[in-house]
């Protein structure tokens, strides 16, 4: 069984900041990367920010200068930091982990239950 935790989400004025945070638990063997996608109402789900357990991270084009995504792999968590937030940010943030449970085991994909990221005035 395996987890990921999120929470820092809220209401933000546009030009704000907010921190996301989530921690993944359970019986986790590996974790290869970790990663944020957002949901808006009537759209796809849609990658906002990928890293991999040594650090390499990409960015979809809408969010680069503005997001960083970094993690901690002694706690299992990656963090998304969101400066210069415009209101078209305004989704809810998935969570997501691609790892393995163990050794022999496929790598899959797990998600998060979503934080809520309201931008307006």
């Amino acid at each position: 069984q395996v987890q990921l935790l999120e929470s820092g989400g809220g209401l933000v004025y546009p030009g704000g900041s907010l921190r996301l945070s989530c921690a993944a638990s359970g019986s986790i063997f590996r974790i290869n990367a970790m990663g944020w996608y957002r949901q808006a109402p009537g759209k796809e789900r849609e990658l906002v920010a990928r890293i991999s357990s040594i650090g390499i991270p990409n960015y979809a084009d809408t969010v680069k200068g503005r997001f960083t995504i970094s993690i901690d792999n002694a706690k299992n968590t990656v963090y998304l930091q969101m400066n210069r937030l415009k209101p078209e940010d305004t989704a809810v943030y998935y969570c997501n982990g691609k790892l393995l449970t163990g050794v022999y085991e496929s790598e899959s994909d797990y998600w998060g239950q979503g934080t809520l990221v309201t931008v307006s005035s």
